[in-house]
């Protein structure tokens, strides 16, 4: 009945319920062994849940700690080199991408970090636009990956760490995302506006949830601040377990989802992207004055 209300009548997102289930939970705990500084701590926490409820607004990671305990490292890479290692990465969807182009040219390293660009220019297909997209040669089934970086501050432009198995978008292969899913570990869409700055989103998309063969479904998991992200290095991670998928930045809990029909049982790939926007908003850029960077300072997996 008031899951009822909340979406029919109420029209709140699945994220947004989940914020309402989150205060609830807090308000709770400020009345279970009363703390003066708890009480303030969870006051503090609903208060902000409250702009993701009504205003769809991010909220600051306040989950559990990651633990890693019984995990181990099986994948680092910390770019302390100045070409491409194609032992061990490859480039990703190379030629055209939406406005424009996917280039080799835009990977390159710098200071100890593997560095993507935006920008346009005269390159290998042509004038236009262009980005980065690599991709590590091995393909992972669970565990838990993470990427340390600076995100690209100018917007349309975003960085994304993401995976992805070989046909998540097709109900027959996908399962509802047993078979293969997308997982967005981090996306940061940067509109412009003064709220997203900061933060970053999560995001599953799958095919063949509960049966759905038109399509694919997906689930918005929220938008989370994190700190100063353009100009100081954060963590983000996602631990992918039997059970569900629990994301993290800077090592503190943000969402936990199980999303379809189960977590993925398949080999998927672990991507490294600056995404490139569609023509509508390339045409809002100055191609003589707009460069962006994605700087990332090393990626690594667990299992």
């Amino acid at each position: 009945m008031f899951e009822t209300f909340l979406t029919e009548v109420l029209k709140l997102a699945p994220r947004q319920m989940w914020g309402v289930e989150q205060q609830i939970e807090l308000v709770k705990e400020m009345f279970t062994s009363f703390d003066l500084k708890k009480f303030f701590a969870c006051l503090m926490a609903i208060i902000e849940l409250c702009g993701l409820t009504i205003f769809d607004m991010p909220v600051k990671p306040h989950g559990e700690e990651l633990d890693l305990t019984g995990y181990t490292l099986v994948f680092e890479d910390e770019f302390n080199y100045d070409e491409f290692d194609s032992d061990v990465w490859e480039y990703r969807g190379s030629g055209a991408r939406r406005g424009g182009f996917n280039a080799p040219s835009q990977v390159t390293f710098r200071d100890g970090n593997m560095v993507l660009t935006g920008e346009y220019k005269n390159g290998e297909y042509g004038e236009g636009w262009y980005t980065g997209m690599v991709r590590l040669k091995e393909w992972y089934c669970k565990g838990y990956f993470e990427i340390r970086c600076k995100v690209n501050r100018e917007n349309n432009f975003w960085s994304a760490f993401w995976i992805q198995a070989e046909a998540p978008y097709t109900a027959s292969a996908s399962k509802g995302g047993v078979g293969g899913a997308e997982i967005d570990i981090f996306e940061s869409v940067n509109t412009g506006k003064y709220f997203d700055r900061d933060a970053v989103s999560h995001n599953i998309h799958c095919a063949g949830v509960d049966g759905v063969q038109e399509g694919f479904q997906s689930a918005n998991l929220g938008s989370f601040y994190g700190e100063n992200i353009y100009d100081e290095y954060n963590t983000y991670g996602l631990k992918w377990t039997d059970d569900e998928y629990i994301f993290y930045i800077n090592g503190v809990e943000t969402r936990r989802s199980s999303f379809g029909n189960g977590v993925s049982e398949v080999l998927e790939e672990v991507i490294v992207s600056l995404e490139i926007p569609g023509e509508d908003k390339l045409n809002e850029l100055d191609k003589e004055t707009y460069k962006t960077e994605f700087v990332v300072d090393y990626v690594r997996i667990y299992q």
